[in-house]
């Protein structure tokens, strides 16, 4: 059984490693042009070719995140389909490897892989994609937040505040910030704009070049307006750098902490959470998707193959992986747009796919 496991891991990782290899070099190819566009003369000093190469070098872990489940049907597909072409396959079920053994053998390899793409998508993406960003950053001066910036609402005893941050620094400072106060009746009590913000160790945020604006009306008397400029002004709020960076980024570049984290914090202040909830439950989701992929390719060494009938297979892996891709994706917008349960939303491309192997599974191993 040693034995066959290491013929069979081995055939597989490297198979999966040559494709992985290839599709990252691919994207690796297409990124650094595209960064080309933004290098300036050595005389400038500013953005170089080396800058570059490290700015595309650390979006790799992100790709190959992506890239995974649709690496692992491929290159699993084109070993199961060699073996079966070249007959190892019957040999080695007749000394034994019956059809459930084959599937708990593979599915022990894609186990493992499953722990690799959670380590990959939650640990060293998220810290290579913020290491990317604060690189350019260095450069531009600043990380633009879209075009409105990121939202927060925060919720406190007696007022509600709306913040909304333009643009991050590479020092993590703010640049750019606006708070907003309302009283419990929804009326606005106070304007705070700051050209600067950082984050204090006591729960608050330390605001630069502060103008602040306040509303007042009290009884029968006239409203008031009163405008103060400050060099620095205290802001008490339990809005932390972790929650404004989880608002920064993309959901899907956040790790499955930081996307539970800040989902209570949007609970906590009656935001809409859906989208954070998907992702969450993909992030959770997705890594199994490695093993479906196994479990998808396993019919593959059941099959029989003419000469050079091999590559049609593995153009029909391709397929299936791109479409696993997609339909993953679609769930998620439609889920979202629908309001669809998030667990489910994320599930279902998975548990479409495993039926669906399983299905070709069983059905060849009853008619063969």
């Amino acid at each position: 059984m040693r034995t066959l496991r290491r013929l069979i891991y081995g055939e597989v990782l490297a198979s999966i490693g040559f494709v992985t290899l290839g599709f990252l070099s691919l994207f690796f190819f297409f990124d650094y042009v595209d960064e080309l566009s933004f290098v300036r003369g050595k005389a400038s000093g500013g953005y170089q070719l080396l800058d570059a190469f490290r700015y595309v070098a650390l979006q790799v872990p992100s790709h190959l995140y992506e890239l995974l489940p649709i690496t692992v049907l491929i290159g699993t597909i084109f070993v199961m389909a060699r073996l079966a072409q070249s007959s190892e396959f019957t040999i080695l079920r007749t000394s034994g490897l019956g059809p459930w053994r084959a599937l708990r053998v593979l599915s022990s390899m894609g186990l493992f892989l499953v722990l690799f793409t959670f380590v990959v998508g939650d640990y060293v993406a998220p810290q290579a994609d913020r290491a990317a960003q604060l690189l350019k950053a260095r450069f531009k001066g600043q990380i633009n937040i879209g075009q409105t910036g990121a939202w927060l609402k925060e919720r406190q005893a007696y007022t509600q505040f709306a913040v909304n941050v333009r643009a991050l620094a590479p020092d993590a400072s703010m640049r750019d910030v606006h708070i907003f106060e309302f009283d419990n009746r929804g009326l606005l009590l106070s304007m705070t704009v700051a050209e600067q913000a950082r984050f204090a160790k006591d729960d608050a945020w330390l605001l630069q070049r502060a103008e602040r604006t306040e509303f007042s009306a009290s009884g029968t008397d006239a409203a008031r307006v009163e405008r103060s400029k400050l060099e620095s002004f205290r802001w008490p709020t339990s809005i932390s750098a972790e929650m404004v960076s989880a608002a920064a980024l993309k959901p899907e570049r956040m790790s499955t902490v930081d996307l539970f984290q800040y989902i209570r914090h949007l609970d906590a202040n009656a935001q809409s959470a859906q989208r954070y909830e998907i992702e969450f439950w993909r992030k959770v989701f997705y890594p199994l998707s490695c093993l479906v992929m196994v479990v998808l390719a396993l019919p593959f060494a059941y099959l029989h193959f003419r000469t050079g009938g091999i590559a049609t297979y593995v153009f029909g892996g391709v397929m299936a992986g791109i479409s696993f891709f997609l339909l993953n994706n679609l769930f998620g917008y439609v889920g979202n747009l629908n309001h669809w349960q998030p667990w489910l939303t994320a599930a279902l491309p998975g548990l479409i796919y495993s039926v669906l192997s399983l299905s070709a599974f069983g059905w060849l191993v009853l008619r063969r």
